[in-house]
């Protein structure tokens, strides 16, 4: 079984680094000419799938703009997963998923597990019950070859209340990425767990190469350029996946690949 670290590493080079985000929320339909529904949803998703999943590394759908459809979007989310990973990319679902126990082993289940219907190759997690919280998620991905992206030094400004608050003689953040650093102790040539490091924070006083992939999403439209990536990310740069969703879905469906391809030429410089 080929790890999920060995996987991105091997498509970040041969596609380049750019991780699409493929979030249909109601002002994005609009300004695709599509009806806020299932059947403009329907249209969005697998339109954006099909143009961008053949030619970028990873494509990062959030859940949350699935499920305000229910049910039935959820099953446009299940359709979405099978485009991209037909068309080679990875799937990244943006889900937060954070809890204890049975529940927390239940959620690595629904999304880790081959055998589920929402079965992708990572996901997002909340490390904040506690980063041993997220041990059944963790097994669950080492034991099928799947990824976890946790929860590190986000850009919201909320995020340093808890982030940067002091645990000892580290902050939270540091003891979050401490433990991705273990846990990608010795993999070569990436580990499986990462980190969502925003691509406009300040990032100083952080040590972010955990030999894992970064997850940096705010790339573009959201203020993040390749000068930030640089300067926060620095020798880690090279295992960073720039996230963007606005600056590609806002090129319309005529203009997505040429946007994904445009923004992938100028990441490339990250991984070489």
């Amino acid at each position: 079984m080929t790890t999920f670290g060995a996987r991105l590493h091997d498509l970040m080079h041969a596609r380049g680094p750019l991780c699409a985000g493929i979030d249909p929320h109601a002002g994005l339909l609009r300004e695709w000419g599509l009806t806020d529904d299932l059947a403009g949803l329907e249209r969005f998703a697998l339109s954006a799938a099909e143009a961008l999943a053949p030619r970028v590394a990873v494509v990062k759908p959030q859940s949350a703009f699935y499920e305000r459809f229910g049910s039935r979007g959820i099953a446009v989310l299940e359709r979405l997963i099978g485009v991209c990973r037909d068309a080679g990319a990875l799937v990244l679902l943006d889900v937060k998923r954070g809890d204890i126990g049975s529940t927390s082993q239940a959620y690595a289940d629904a999304y880790l597990d081959p055998s589920s219907p929402l079965a992708v190759d990572a996901i997002t997690a909340s490390p904040y019950l506690g980063f041993g919280s997220l041990t059944p998620m963790i097994d669950t991905a080492r034991r099928h070859g799947r990824g976890v992206f946790v929860l590190a030094l986000t850009s919201n400004k909320e995020g340093p209340e808890v982030q940067e608050a002091r645990a000892g003689d580290a902050t939270v953040a540091d003891v979050v990425l401490d433990h991705l650093r273990s846990l990608n102790h010795g993999a070569a040539p990436l580990g499986d767990f990462g980190a969502v490091v925003g691509a406009t924070i300040d990032g100083s006083g952080h040590r972010l190469d955990i030999n894992g992939p970064i997850l940096a999403p705010g790339f573009g439209a959201q203020g993040g350029t390749l000068a930030d990536l640089h300067r926060i990310f620095g020798r880690a740069s090279r295992h960073v996946l720039p996230s963007t969703s606005r600056e590609l879905l806002g090129a319309g469906p005529d203009g997505l690949a040429d946007a994904a391809d445009r923004l992938n030429d100028q990441l490339r410089e990250l991984i070489r």
